[in-house]
């Protein structure tokens, strides 16, 4: 089939790695990952367990890739949604104030979630609902520059992040590291140079304990116990603005393969050049802290992934397949919503009235699977009729 017209609104493949990947992330209800500890002794429990929790520091496992994927697919679909709102003529004005409401919709939308079971508000922004709020305005205005100042935005925010981690200076060799969270024996402290980036003791946790402690806390921030940072929203800004690009190459009127081909370009040329970044010592490849060679090695991983689905679904035409994953990208903040507010509830309801005996069939490791599974078809279930009844979560 042929690819379909550049002036398509709507990518299916974008909607369809959209909802794979939410589902993804939605797996985290089942805690795969604890079969590791259940069985000590099973080289596939333990790999499993690897591969579906994020790396204590340097490195990457398809776990780490969540966040980046949807901070890239928000670039992406940009181009297609500003083109949407001006075949239906609205200005630049209202375009612009809706940018600015959305951003600060997500910001508090992502503070409520991560406040439930807390005393009070949990004020903390390096979930990804806020780091998507605190850049989506600037690469708003972006969206309306050309593709030559969008690779240089995206190249100087990154030269610049760099530099604010290279110039900070290094705490002395005898820091007790205990004081941030960090154990003395810690394996992962990284040595010489990329020092700069270990975990609490660098620019933007210097910056996390200065802002933070602006809001009323339960207690004062002295550090973020998985070193995620506030600032983490800049050089993520970089991986929302190669979206951008690449949703713009999406938009274009190039022949479908011809696409396909740039896009496999730009995604090896991405993970190479995260790769030699990091071998030359410039910085580390690290996803807490979002460093610059994180930020392109995650994003041609993602334009690999994606170009994978625009081939398939979009190009070739296969979409019947990916039709459980398109009733979740097409209301991807409504799982995301549910996940976070209702999984509880859901869960304690099926043992209520299904006992717990059903869920331990396969013995007690597999029991939070079963239930887990149990929530997240629930889940589904819901958003098959919302998808049915023309339903859309927006913001």
């Amino acid at each position: 089939m042929a690819a379909p017209p550049a002036t398509t609104v709507r990518l299916t493949s974008l909607d369809v790695f959209r909802g794979a990947t939410m589902l993804f992330m939605a797996s985290e209800i089942m805690s795969i990952n604890r079969l590791g500890r259940a069985f000590p002794d099973s080289g596939f429990a333990q790999f499993l367990s690897r591969m579906l929790d994020h790396v204590p520091w340097v490195g990457v496992v398809p776990w780490d890739l969540i966040q980046p994927a949807f901070m890239f697919m928000v670039g992406v679909s940009l181009p297609f949604s500003i083109a949407s709102r001006r075949a239906k003529g609205q200005s630049f004005a209202r375009m612009f104030g809706h940018s600015v409401y959305r951003a600060l919709a997500l910001i508090a939308l992502g503070i409520f979630l991560r406040s439930q079971q807390r005393a009070q508000t949990y004020f903390t922004f390096e979930d990804v609902l806020t780091q998507i709020g605190l850049g989506y305005v600037f690469l708003f205005l972006l969206a309306w520059t050309r593709p030559k100042v969008q690779w240089a935005a995206a190249i100087a925010i990154l030269v610049a992040y760099w530099a604010a981690f290279a110039l900070y200076p290094l705490p002395p060799a005898d820091f007790d590291t205990t004081t941030v969270g960090v154990p003395m024996d810690w394996p992962h402290k990284q040595t010489g140079f990329a020092r700069h980036w270990d975990k609490n003791t660098n620019f933007a946790h210097a910056a996390d304990v200065w802002f933070l402690n602006l809001f009323p806390r339960e207690r004062p921030f002295a550090m973020n116990r998985g070193g995620y940072l506030t600032l983490n929203f800049v050089p993520s800004l970089a991986t929302m603005i190669f979206g951008l690009l690449m949703g713009g190459l999406l938009k274009s009127d190039r022949p479908g393969l011809q696409k396909v081909r740039l896009l496999v370009m730009f995604g090896v040329g991405g993970v190479l050049v995260g790769l030699l970044i990091q071998a030359l010592g410039i910085c580390p490849i690290v996803k807490r802290i979002w460093t610059p060679s994180w930020s392109i090695f995650s994003s041609g991983w993602v334009v690999l992934l994606l170009t994978g689905l625009y081939y398939i679904v979009d190009i070739r035409g296969y979409r019947r397949w990916a039709f459980p994953l398109l009733v979740v990208g097409v209301n991807s903040i409504a799982m995301y919503v549910l996940v976070h507010v209702a999984t509880e509830y859901v869960e304690r309801s099926f043992t209520i009235h299904l006992g717990s005996g059903m869920f331990n069939v396969l013995g007690p490791a597999f029991a939070p699977i079963l239930l887990g599974g149990a929530a997240l078809l629930t889940f589904w279930f819901i958003l098959l009729w919302m998808y049915r009844n023309k339903l859309y979560v927006r913001i």
